[in-house]
């Protein structure tokens, strides 16, 4: 539709994302000496650092595959083979049938979401697209991204997962209350554990302890309700500290890698997300049991509470801060905030809209997924951030964190049917946001190109010369006639 395309048009103009990848090898305007081991080996090993940083940040196997062999490539590297698995990266390169193979390997020790190195990383690589880098330039720079500090002090993180958690609980139709002591229940959270992780506790039991801490306000605050007249719904405290916990899973990651075709690592990033899951479900099963033994009263299920389109203006909001808390706790950059905040608030109205019109919570959120890889593709060109930031945090907001503890409560309560539905739908939801988000993306990646990468197909060189246009000939019309 030309009025669809002048808006894209408007939007992104001949700005590029992550997201338009570029597949084909661009010929280096200075090729390295493929004869020269040293330098075949620092080329090698400035590629597989790069996919180091983007696979440590959550980006899929696909695209951390591309984006190595891309900067293997613009030194002359063209041929080859790039493994990447869930903890390391591997790169063969053929120099020929008079030269043996070189090759480097790369483990991913640490997972961290750290928005502001993945931007500055995805920089660096259209620096080297389009300007003359040296290896040793490049890998300079490279080594000033890794050792810099977070832009924000670890409280600022703090607070960000907290205002999350308080944007959740209202976003579900929590009151104020709920909403404050899910605000103090989340900073206690990410304090604990990150005083755990200091002396290495393994993840599994520091998101146990933080299901514990998430249980431990709910729990108390419905058992002094009823004797001091309180109205609200404690659940939601509860709901709010599962959501955060989810937030920074690899969920999106394992389905992304089953659809492009990585099933290896796909299989180990479920795993693990499985394994995490069963830490947080453990950690406030034990609260709710030990709650139970002290005579103190357990935060019922609640099937009425959820999303609607009551208070539509309030979840409005609640979505966009969500999504802007969840991107300050991973250290974005300031200006993605803003776009990280309008994906999530299109996804919540695009989610409420699709389950208005009478669609289950899967199809709404994979929907809402879909509008939000869509905008975050875009949106990432107008902001020069990688989408992987606006994608996930548009998603947060959405993660079934309500449906996961009415699971849990079923289950201890001998309704199994009641929570194995409940589990398997917020499996189904979970999956359906990361489906939808790929989807999103391939869509903007394939059908809504920049028009640089229109005209030109793929760009075969870092540096691209305008050149004249033949000019056209005269059309025949009523006036040549």
């Amino acid at each position: 539709m030309p009025v669809v395309s002048q808006a894209v048009g408007v939007l992104v103009g001949d700005r590029q994302a992550t997201v338009d990848t570029i597949v084909a090898a661009p010929t280096p305007l200075q090729p390295i000496d493929l004869t020269d081991d040293a330098r075949v080996a620092e080329v090698l090993d400035l590629a597989v650092r790069v996919g180091e940083v983007v696979l440590a940040s959550g980006t899929g196997v696909m695209d951390t595959t591309n984006q190595v062999r891309f900067i293997a490539a613009t030194y002359g590297l063209a041929r080859c083979d790039v493994d990447v698995t869930y903890d390391a990266i591997r790169i063969w390169a053929d120099r020929g049938p008079m030269l043996p193979p070189a090759s480097s390997m790369r483990v991913v020790r640490q997972r961290s979401l750290d928005f502001t190195r993945l931007a500055a990383v995805d920089r660096l690589t259209r620096r080297i697209r389009t300007q003359v880098v040296p290896p040793e330039d490049a890998r300079a720079a490279l080594d000033d991204i890794t050792r810099a500090d977070h832009p924000y002090h670890r409280w600022t993180a703090t607070l960000g997962w907290s205002l999350l958690a308080a944007s959740i609980a209202a976003l579900l139709g929590g009151n104020l209350l709920v909403a404050a002591v899910s605000f103090l229940a989340t900073a206690a959270i990410d304090r604990t554990n990150r005083v755990l992780n200091r002396f290495g506790l393994p993840f599994f039991f520091q998101h146990m302890v933080g299901g514990a801490i998430a249980a431990a306000p709910a729990i108390l605050l419905a058992t002094i309700a009823e004797p001091l007249g309180i109205s609200t719904n404690p659940t939601l405290i509860i709901a709010a500290g599962i959501t955060v916990l989810l937030s920074g899973l690899q969920l999106f990651g394992a389905v992304q890698d089953a659809i492009t075709g990585a099933p290896i690592t796909a299989t180990a990033r479920m795993l693990e997300v499985v394994m995490m899951t069963g830490g947080i479900i453990a950690g406030i099963a034990l609260a709710l049991r030990l709650g139970e033994a002290l005579g103190a009263t357990v935060p019922s299920i609640d099937l009425t509470a959820g999303r609607d389109i009551t208070d539509l203006p309030v979840k409005i909001l609640a979505g966009a801060v969500a999504a802007l808390a969840f991107s300050l706790a991973c250290y974005a950059e300031r200006r993605a905030l803003a776009a990280a905040a309008l994906g999530g608030a299109a996804g919540i109205i695009v989610y409420l809209a699709v389950q208005y019109i009478g669609f289950g919570a899967v199809v709404s959120s994979g929907v809402a997924a879909t509008v939000v890889g869509l905008a975050g593709g875009l949106m990432a060109r107008r902001a020069l951030t990688p989408p992987l930031v606006v994608a996930l945090a548009g998603i947060t907001p959405l993660l079934p964190g309500l449906s996961v503890y009415r699971g849990l409560y079923g289950l201890l309560n001998d309704q199994l049917i009641l929570g194995l539905n409940q589990l398997i739908g917020a499996f189904g939801v979970g999956c359906a946001l990361a489906a939808g988000v790929t989807l999103g993306e391939w869509f903007d990646r394939t059908q809504l190109r920049p028009q640089i990468l229109s005209r030109f197909g793929a760009l075969r060189r870092p540096i691209v010369v305008r050149v004249a246009r033949r000019p056209r000939r005269a059309r025949r019309g009523p006036s040549a006639q």
